[in-house]
């Protein structure tokens, strides 16, 4: 196949959305490059292909094309000539095909789906009644080739006013107007025209205004097709691909081919059968309803927090990752306190917040999810998940967090158990944790002492770490949880894990923890976590998330602090947390923990993702490390790392952060 045009060539999948097919020429649309192509064909007595964005193309306009319509007669939005969504409209369907066009229909309603889906909903106070007038842009082919001109927006505006008298009409202004790009029909002086039009000049999504009309006017809008899908009366003044079926009131008179067809024969053809689709995350084609799950995942987690947020105290290097896990609002970075206006909402990393913060400042604390990297997050590597809680911290168990909260009041449905059941096992299975690190796998094999019949691990913490200071009210240092194990059970093989940070030189060794050996049997660094745990009968920690992790491989778990884990009924406890009285199954906590609870965020796309998708990530991500030669530099940054840390921790004191729980509040769950 020959493509007319470089900028076709440069669209990223372009050879997954042309596979198979082998029309001699390919161009773009009603532009040159499909000009030249038809012209081309016609004269060497081949066959075209026209091309178009899909009618779901993307989160933001500038994000790579989910979907392409591929056009062997014409183009959708010329109503002059044939086209082969018309042909498909026109197709009856079978009794499937129709389930499953109605299927498609509460998908897009139910995930807000529309063509373009990085809008925020509409934050103008819409009217109680209101009919939509869809504003376009002067340039846009489907006014010319769908037989409308200026004229026709015009007839439309008048027909809105007079057609829904005890309405107000609302005009929507086209996003690229917004953006000055482009320029449309309707502008502030319409509004003034009349006191019954309101205009929305915002780039908010089309569902948000769609879902509440009362009926939808529009030349040749897709928003048109849109509200067909949300069951809105929709009045044409142009002849789109949509109108002309007995679906629409039409202005213009329909083309002889349109003889009429159903919603479901509407939808069938323009959403399943017309475009072809590429997964944003695996590259491959896929079908409508996976995009529609997508485009739902993120719609759903840029809508959780408010439109803007002002983050607090962030290092360089956290920014990137915190405009992609608060993508949905935009940020403005503030260094102190008092730059956060009153009422405003703050990201914070971690639990503590400056004590001039305002106290009717909306907080959301971040930390690193559960299933993070392939790497030490102090070693500044790239995060795929995130935890941005609105209430607390899952590590303070001081107070109330969203975790919590989660695992407190869920509904655990079954449909969510069976998920969080595989997943559970996906992980096992991949041998993945929080890290994941000697992703080389060339490390020594640890075997269990032969003579032992009770062998208990012990992982280590760095013990600064937030989840001691706010989770421990006994024991807080590693050398102490290891006399605690040791008299507890002072005939079992004590294998004691110091943490990687530690062994890495990133983090500074605890308190007395030299002395380690002399509490344990032996000491393991270099064997992974997760090559252990097939080997002991026991796990006793502080707060660590191997605990969790041991957890779900069936170990058995004593928690000497109060860990997010500990507290329902899985783990045996030394101390008790009152809030916490629900007893939970296996895979209820699992799907609060790593399905509910965290956000996560595609190396691939850059976008919001699942942690399934992520733990594919993860694997590949570990594959890629484990056949790439180690880096001479990064031993050298550690002591760099090590010490930028130290001198960053003594400049954050001028925070003057809010004081930690006594004990007496982690015991009566303050």
């Amino acid at each position: 196949m020959i493509l007319m045009s470089r900028g076709i060539a440069a669209i990223p999948g372009i050879d997954v959305f042309l596979a198979d097919r082998t029309e001699s020429y390919a161009g773009w649309g009603r532009k040159a490059s499909g000009d030249r192509a038809r012209r081309r064909a016609a004269a060497e007595g081949r066959s075209f292909l026209l091309l178009e964005d899909g009618f779901i193309r993307s989160v933001e306009r500038n994000d790579p094309t989910l979907s392409l319509v591929l056009d062997d007669l014409g183009i959708y939005y010329d109503c002059h000539h044939p086209s082969r969504l018309e042909r498909l409209i026109s197709q009856p369907l079978e009794p499937d095909e129709s389930d499953r066009a109605r299927a498609v229909i509460a998908a897009w309603c139910g995930s807000g789906a529309s063509k373009y889906n990085g809008g925020r909903d509409a934050v103008s106070p819409l009217p109680g009644r209101y009919v939509l007038v869809c504003d376009q842009t002067q340039a846009d082919a489907s006014i010319r080739y769908g037989g409308a001109d200026g004229a026709s927006f015009r007839r439309m505006l008048d027909a809105a006013l007079a057609e829904a008298p005890d309405c107000k009409v609302v005009v929507k202004t086209h996003p690229d107007v917004l953006t000055g790009r482009k320029a449309g029909y309707f502008d502030a002086a319409t509004a003034c025209s009349d006191p019954r039009i309101q205009l929305v000049a915002e780039n908010c999504h089309a569902a948000s205004l769609l879902e509440r009309a009362e009926a939808v006017y529009t030349v040749t809008s897709q928003m048109g097709f849109e509200a067909l899908i949300w069951g809105r009366p929709v009045r044409c003044f142009g002849m789109p691909f949509y109108a002309g079926w007995g679906m629409t009131a039409d202005d213009l008179p329909a083309p002889a081919r349109r003889r009429g067809a159903t919603l479901e024969q509407l939808v069938h053809a323009a959403l399943v059968r017309y475009p072809r689709y590429r997964d944003p995350e695996t590259g491959k084609r896929c079908e409508v309803e996976r995009i529609l799950s997508h485009i739902g995942l993120q719609r759903h987690m840029r809508r959780r927090f408010p439109a803007r947020i002002h983050a607090l105290g962030f290092s360089r290097w956290k920014r990137g990752p915190l405009a992609r896990f608060l993508a949905g609002s935009s940020l403005a970075l503030a260094k102190r306190a008092h730059e956060v206006p009153a009422g405003a909402t703050v990201a914070l990393w971690g639990r503590d917040a400056p004590r001039d913060l305002s106290p009717d400042t909306g907080r959301i604390h971040l930390e690193d999810g559960f299933l993070r990297s392939v790497g030490l997050g102090a070693e500044l590597t790239q995060p795929l998940s995130w935890v941005c809680d609105d209430i607390g911290l899952y590590y303070d168990a001081a107070r109330p967090s969203r975790l919590e909260a989660i695992l407190s009041e869920t509904v655990f449905e079954q449909d969510l158990l069976a998920r969080a059941s595989r997943l559970r096992a996906a992980i096992i299975a991949a041998g993945i944790t929080k890290y994941n690190l000697d992703p080389s796998g060339h490390y020594p094999r640890w075997q269990r002492p032969r003579d032992s019949e009770r062998v208990i691990l012990v992982p280590g913490q760095v013990e600064d770490d937030a989840s001691i200071r706010h989770g421990a009210p006994g024991v807080r240092r590693n050398v102490d949880l290891l006399r605690a194990v040791r008299n507890m059970h002072p005939e079992a093989h004590i294998v004691y894990k110091p943490h990687p940070d530690v062994v890495a030189g990133l983090r500074a060794w605890g308190a007395g923890e030299t002395r380690a050996a002399d509490l344990c049997n032996e000491i393991v660094t270099a064997v992974p976590i997760v090559e252990l745990f097939p080997h002991v009968d026991d796990v006793h920690c502080l707060t660590s998330l191997a605990g969790f992790e041991a957890l779900l491989r069936g170990l058995s778990v004593t928690c000497h602090g109060l860990p997010f884990y500990a507290g329902w009924g899985l783990t045996r406890d030394l101390h008790a947390s009152p809030r916490r009285t629900r007893r939970l199954a296996l895979d209820e906590l699992v799907a609060g923990a790593l399905i509910l609870y965290p956000t996560y965020v595609s190396r691939t796309t850059g976008h919001f993702t699942t942690p399934e998708r992520a733990l594919a990530e993860l694997l590949a991500w570990r594959t890629a490390e484990r056949d790439r030669r180690p880096s001479p530099i990064r031993p050298l940054l550690r002591p760099i790392l090590f010490h930028g840390r130290r001198i960053c921790r003594t400049l954050s004191q001028s925070w003057q952060p809010a004081e930690g729980p006594s004990k007496s509040e982690l015991h009566d769950g303050r």
